[in-house]
């Protein structure tokens, strides 16, 4: 039998190598946070796109697996003491695989939980405020006659790169040297805020150095750049 049997959500997206980590996800800031942890970390994994353009995380096979109907989820084979783990929400899922793999994230106790605590700066910050101001600047919000909502957004938002780019001063990465996990997370959220959201100039993006050192640095990676195409979007 095999270990993935008992997930319904694989009746809808059969896995062609169920032995390994199955990926279920879009190409979405939150998506790539886990194809790019994947592709840095070396891990064997299938990937199934599931397509949110079409409500798909709403089936109920994929509620099966994730109750909030949000992608990423994975579902690992081999997960702690053999038994099949499924496991949902971005954040929680780099910090496993972090810990299952030992890559992304420092050995020193200390260290480590200050990566966590920039993984949550971005789950908590970062991404709820660049969405918005996605959403507000270039989707249906950019309609709205009033832009106070826009504004507290975009206000936010500049925030939150202010207190990334003070992280970053004398730093490579957000932890110094070491390219982690805390990186990972914030990388498609900064590409998509000035990229495909066009908040470039609204956010005052260039008047920023280390932030945009740092990503033009993370996009030159070529396992993150692998990781951003990673599920393919359907044709």
């Amino acid at each position: 039998m095999s270990p993935l049997s008992s997930f319904p959500v694989t009746k809808l997206w059969p896995a062609k190598n169920p032995d390994i980590l199955q990926l279920y996800s879009f190409p979405t800031p939150n998506g790539v946070k886990v194809s790019i942890a994947l592709e840095e970390m070396g891990l064997p994994y299938e990937a199934h796109a599931v397509n949110i353009t079409k409500n798909e995380s709403w089936t109920p096979e994929f509620l099966s697996l994730n109750p909030n109907g949000k992608i990423p989820a994975i579902i690992d084979p081999n997960g702690p003491g053999g038994k099949p783990l499924g496991l949902w929400e971005s954040g929680a899922i780099l910090g496993y695989l972090a810990g299952k793999t030992d890559k992304l994230i420092p050995h020193d106790p200390a260290r480590m939980i200050e990566t966590i605590q920039w993984v949550h700066f971005q789950m908590g910050g970062i991404g709820p405020m660049f969405g918005q101001v996605g959403f507000f600047h270039k989707f249906a919000g950019k309609d709205y006659e009033d832009k106070r909502p826009r504004d507290r957004y975009v206000n936010e938002s500049k925030r939150l790169l202010g207190v990334l780019e003070g992280r970053l001063k004398g730093r490579k990465w957000i932890m110094d040297d070491d390219f982690t996990i805390a990186d990972v997370a914030s990388i498609g959220w900064v590409r998509n805020l000035v990229g495909f959201y066009g908040a470039r100039e609204i956010v005052e993006y260039d008047t920023l150095t280390e932030v945009p050192r740092w990503l033009d640095a993370a996009l030159a990676r070529p396992a993150v750049q692998r990781g951003l195409e990673i599920p393919k979007r359907p044709g």
